[in-house]
């Protein structure tokens, strides 16, 4: 027996007293026995699917020992048994979660909006302003994605290097960061690193040299792909040994350890820390031999996937097993006792257990009881009595009780009664909307921010011209923007490839990294997932980054973290975190397959939780992003690729004014047709608007500004009202956010009743543009398709007074509406 009831790491540097370890080892029995109650949970038909952390148990223990307040944990969905060491998720929590409870007193970590083992503590405040995260130990809410926290994860360490190197920052880290000590641990399944952002984030990771410490769970399968077929030499440490390095300022420290050995765990665990800690250098560490003993998830059995020997295996080497050997064999405790442990913890799962289970069944066995009321009062009056009393009875009987079966047992009895009119049927309409305005609130809201800083709340600015004001390259205006914002606001910085000496390629940072330095204008290598993953950890801590994607057409590499991490942040934590970075990109008119990217509608359907921004010009584009500045929300700001180069004057109030996002501008008056665009195609619909002049037409041209948020204020639909007569007009596909433009503003802005014909959209074509300026012309909307539309639109309302001018031609041609086909046959001149 140790002397002194206590145990030294094999280095003798660490020891562990024997009430520590007896407490790991009940954390890690209380763990192993909810993931094995929570199963049965699933497979009972009481939750949906569960996935859990069994098998895992010992390494996270060692883990949780090196995790400190202002630390944060950014990792994959198993991570339970982490969360329970370090007091961030209780076990009722843990059965809430899993039951899908929506009461965040009971289910913190999301609201019910998540599936079980995706924490998330709670980093905001009830007004959605950041707490002291110094006073907590900080989990980012997980995603499914495979590897897709890798690249939030690459800028939560990053945000701690940016703490220790600016000093000006230190009268703004006292809730954030304290001398840039924070520790970030990521944490991964083996067969997840064979995904592109596991390496980028790595690689970029030895690079900036941030405080990253990696923990690479490796059970030997993804889900029952084995290792061999997933990883190059059969394992990730020495799939990167090139990463490596012992030398300071270098490389990444690689650790490799097995899952089952308690005192190598907690010295690999502790040590590492310690390092990346005071040096900032990442580490991975890479936990070998861990089983799964209840396999991948609920949705199916590893027993068909594994061989006999290997599931022998796995039942002798399991972490827990090997942990009770070791504390017997050290002659820590008996075995009597660690029984009692096993069973007092069985107790203590099945208590939280059911006390969740009552925390979510109550309210909707009281909603239930208030249905079987209003069905009770119905029955009397109702012409269709045993329609009725069915509906009781299959409320009374039901074996599986949720909102949406007491939902549609209102709407069934709605329709039974629909040819009655009586007091106690009103009473069942209004608890009917009263419910259902209720749960769609509960599962919508949050998806932006509601905060007092909400960029809905800053109210526009004009910008303010004099006699001096100069005109400039557009790019400039932005250049003196950014210039001002990094003088004043020490938190902002901004990021991406080719920024930092050079400026950018089209030189808006121009002269900015000298005078501001590598960590306000910096540049980064080619990876656009985790540039974007710099920006959003950044902004969880605190920041105010600004990331750079030099071309909207290169958003793709980032739009799985665009999407699935960042759009979803403040939604899927239910107002619980945030992250308030601006991607700055530019898009729409150029030449080339590649660069003359506008794929709005891809964007519309991904983006849902961050606002888009479409400027016309860069004075536009400043005023956005003067906005966003002094807001919470995530925000893309797509500028128009060939409009810096073009004059502007320059407001005198360059980093004040502001643009009210949602809000659309009327560019142009008119009185007979309404012309819908934003970006590049301001300029085009102006220029047609010139010509249709002289034809007699007037149009009226709108700038929705924003497509996320649009047309908050119904400006859209009071033109439309006027004139009787709309356009949809971008350079996206067809059907794309032409088609969103037209939805948003007919139906949701109620503007159809107001037209007297049909709407129109006018789009590019559903190619990528092609090279050169014939290329352009023939996939992109010109000047002559906007004429040619607007005019149709009006002879189709006035034939006589508006003469056909396109008689060769059976539909219109070039890029343009859905009426665009130009029909050849055996007359037409070019045969």
């Amino acid at each position: 027996m140790e002397t002194n009831h206590v145990v030294k790491t094999p280095n003798g540097k660490y020891s562990f007293s024997f009430e520590e370890i007896l407490n790991d080892f009940r954390i890690a029995i209380r763990s192993r026995i909810a993931s094995v109650v929570g199963r049965k949970e699933v497979l009972t038909g009481k939750a949906s699917f569960g996935i859990f952390g069994d098998g895992i148990e010992l390494p996270q223990i060692a883990v949780a020992k090196a995790f400190l307040k202002g630390d944060f944990r950014t990792g994959y969905y198993r991570d339970q048994t982490f969360e329970m060491a370090i007091e961030n998720v209780s076990v009722i929590q843990f059965f809430s979660q899993l039951y899908a409870d929506i009461k965040l007193e009971n289910e913190p970590n999301s609201g019910g909006r998540q599936m079980n083992a995706h924490f998330a503590s709670r980093l905001l405040d009830e007004d959605g302003r950041f707490k002291n995260q110094l006073e907590s130990k900080n989990s980012i809410s997980d995603i499914s994605p495979t590897a897709g926290q890798m690249s939030r994860m690459l800028g939560l360490a990053y945000a701690s290097k940016i703490y220790r190197n600016n000093k000006k920052l230190e009268k703004y880290s006292k809730n954030f960061s304290k001398h840039g000590n924070e520790v970030v641990f990521g944490s991964i399944g083996d067969a997840s690193t064979s995904e592109g952002v596991f390496f980028e984030a790595m690689n970029a990771a030895g690079v900036l040299q941030v405080p990253l410490v990696m923990s690479v769970w490796d059970n030997g399968y993804g889900i029952s792909v084995p290792r061999e077929l997933q990883t190059v030499n059969n394992s990730i440490s020495k799939a990167l040994a090139g990463f490596s390095s012992e030398k300071a300022h270098e490389g990444i420290s690689i650790y490799k350890v097995e899952g089952w050995d308690y005192l190598k765990l907690c010295e690999t665990y502790l040590e590492a820390t310690e390092k990346s800690r005071k040096d900032h250098k990442p580490a991975l560490i890479h936990v070998t031999e861990l089983t799964q003993p209840q396999g991948h998830s609920t949705s199916g059995s590893h027993e068909r996937y594994k061989s006999k020997d290997r599931l022998e295996w796995e039942k002798e080497y399991c972490c827990l097993k090997k942990f009770r050997e070791w504390i017997l064999d050290r002659k820590i405790t008996t075995s009597a006792k660690l029984d009692k442990i096993e069973d007092e913890e069985k107790l203590f799962v099945e208590q939280s257990r059911k006390k969740a289970w009552n925390l979510y069944l109550d309210p909707i066995k009281e909603e239930k009881s208030i249905v079987l009321t209003l069905l009770s009062e119905n029955l009397k009056s109702a012409q269709n009595k045993d329609k009725i009393k069915s509906l009781i009875n299959k409320l009374e009987n039901s074996i599986s009780l949720n909102r949406r079966y007491i939902h549609s047992i209102l709407f069934k009895a709605l329709l039974i009664l629909s040819e009655e009119e009586t007091l106690e049927k009103n009473k069942l309409i209004k608890y009917y909307e009263e419910y259902a305005a209720k749960f769609i609130k509960v599962y919508e809201n949050r998806l932006y921010s509601e905060s007092s800083e909400s960029p809905l709340e800053v109210k526009e600015t004009k910008p303010i011209y004099s006699e001096k004001s100069e005109m400039v390259d557009g790019r400039v205006i932005l250049q003196r923007c950014f210039d001002q914002h990094f003088t004043s606001n020490a938190k902002f910085f901004a990021i991406g490839e080719d920024v930092g000496k050079l400026g950018d390629v089209n030189l808006v940072f121009e002269g900015l990294n000298a005078k501001y330095g590598d960590l306000r204008v910096t540049d980064t290598g080619i990876r656009e997932s985790t540039i974007l993953g710099q920006g959003i950890g950044a902004a969880i801590r605190g920041l105010r980054p600004i990331v750079d994607i030099q071309y909207l057409d290169y958003f793709l590499y980032a739009i799985q973290t665009a999407s699935d991490d960042l759009a979803t942040l403040h939604y899927r934590t239910a107002g619980g975190q945030k992250a308030p970075v601006i991607i700055r990109t530019k898009g729409h008119r150029l030449e080339g397959i590649w660069h003359t990217g506008s794929p709005m509608a891809m964007l519309l359907s991904t983006l849902r939780g961050i606002y888009i921004c479409v400027p016309r010009n860069m004075t536009q584009a400043a005023g956005m992003y003067n906005t966003l500045l002094q807001s919470d929300n995530p925000a893309v700001v797509i500028e128009v690729l060939n409009a810096y180069r073009l004059k502007e004057k320059v407001p005198e109030n360059i980093s004040t004014y502001t643009v009210s996002l949602g809000v659309p501008e009327i560019i142009r008056a008119g009185r007979h047709l309404t012309v819908v665009t934003y970006g590049a195609c301001c300029k085009i619909a102006l220029d047609a608007a010139e010509e249709l002049e002289s034809f007699g037409i007037s149009v009226e041209i709108i700038d929705v500004q924003t497509l996320l948020p649009f047309d908050i204020s119904g400006i859209i639909a009071k033109s439309i009202k006027k004139t009787n007569a709309v356009l949809f007009f971008d350079e996206d596909v067809p059907g794309g956010a032409s088609a969103y433009m037209m939805q948003q503003t007919l139906e949701k802005n109620n503007a159809f009743h107001y037209l007297d014909c049909m709407p129109r959209t006018l789009t590019a074509t559903e190619n990528r543009g092609a090279f050169g300026r014939d290329g352009d012309y023939y996939c992109k909307p010109q000047i002559e398709n906007v004429f040619e539309v607007c005019y149709k639109i009006m002879r189709e309302r006035e034939p006589k007074k508006y003469r056909d001018l396109f008689t060769a031609q059976k539909k219109i041609m070039g890029a343009s509406s859905n009426e665009k086909e130009l029909i050849l046959n055996s007359k037409s001149i070019f045969l």
